[in-house]
């Protein structure tokens, strides 16, 4: 939990209930990060459009737009942006399947306690942070073997 505990991250969390999108910002915001909250799927567009946020918990069971297409979207626009999957279906097998092939990052269900899904939050943040340093160094460094 290092990652987070040290860093103020900024989340989007979109889920249709609520009192589930309350709860996790209250939590989040307790724990000193920013966290949007977005109840129809449909609205994510127009908000990354306007927005960056650090870190994207989709719920996977929502009226209007599928979850999965959801996370599909959302890794067409935003490739390395980490997305958990917090979800009422349990571990479904399928459905869990399908949103890691979509793009989602890990999955927590919402049967488990916040701080399982913050522990989630922190190893999927500092993975994704050390890829992208990975990633950095990694252009850098052919440009550096030609000079001398």
């Amino acid at each position: 939990m290092k990652i987070l505990d040290r860093d103020r991250v900024e989340f989007l969390v979109i889920d249709d209930d609520a009192a589930i999108t309350k709860f996790l910002s209250a939590y989040l915001k307790q724990k000193g990060h920013t966290c949007a909250a977005l109840t129809e799927g449909f609205q994510t567009a127009a908000w990354l459009e306007m927005h960056d946020c650090e870190v994207v918990v989709v719920d996977l069971n929502m009226p209007k737009v599928d979850g999965i297409s959801l996370i599909s979207y959302i890794r067409e626009v935003r490739l390395n942006l980490p997305i958990i999957v917090f979800t009422g279906v349990g571990y479904e097998e399928d459905k869990m399947h399908g949103a890691l092939r979509a793009g989602a990052n890990g999955y927590v269900s919402k049967n488990l306690p916040v701080e399982q899904l913050y522990c989630v939050l922190s190893r999927v943040l500092g993975t994704c942070r050390q890829r992208a340093r990975h990633d950095a160094i990694s252009r850098v460094r052919p440009a550096l073997l030609g000079a001398a």
